[in-house]
């Protein structure tokens, strides 16, 4: 599992041109994506990592200011460019497995005590934010 995790003063999801989800900061815009390897414990893992992140203003996480979350499927973190001009998608789970996954990473994240908004899942999205530093972490999920 793949996570961009973005420290925001603001983000919303867009689809069909209204927002179908938002958050105002200080918060976390999380770009998800699913490999097929993955499972609960990578799940249990990506929440926690992201919910207890320090890098909200004076090294503080979501966890210590209640802030929210809003998390959006990209498999396309998964793409791979590293042959030709075209990527492959071959890592990326099939929605089949990754929405499952990617629902579970945000009810964990509510369980741990989380405001979660959601983009919507296969959808063809807009995402804008307003990236607060700007700060962004890569966060890979140790395999099982």
């Amino acid at each position: 599992m793949r996570a961009v995790v973005q420290r925001v003063l603001e983000a919303s999801v867009a689809v069909d041109g209204e927002v179908v989800a938002a958050v105002a900061g200080p918060g976390l815009l999380v770009l998800l994506g699913v490999t097929h390897d993955d499972g609960p414990a990578q799940v249990r893992w990506t929440a926690r990592k992201v919910w207890d992140l320090r890098i909200l203003r004076d090294e503080r996480s979501a966890s210590d200011v209640a802030g929210p979350i809003l998390v959006v499927s990209q498999f396309t973190l998964y793409g791979d460019a590293r042959k030709g001009r075209r990527p492959t998608w071959n890592a990326a789970a099939p929605g089949a497995v990754s929405e499952p996954l990617y629902e579970a990473v945000c009810s964990e994240l509510e369980r741990l005590g989380a405001t979660v908004a959601r983009g919507r899942f296969g959808a063809d999205m807009q995402v804008a934010l307003v990236n607060d530093g700007p700060v962004t972490m890569i966060l890979e999920a140790p395999t099982s």
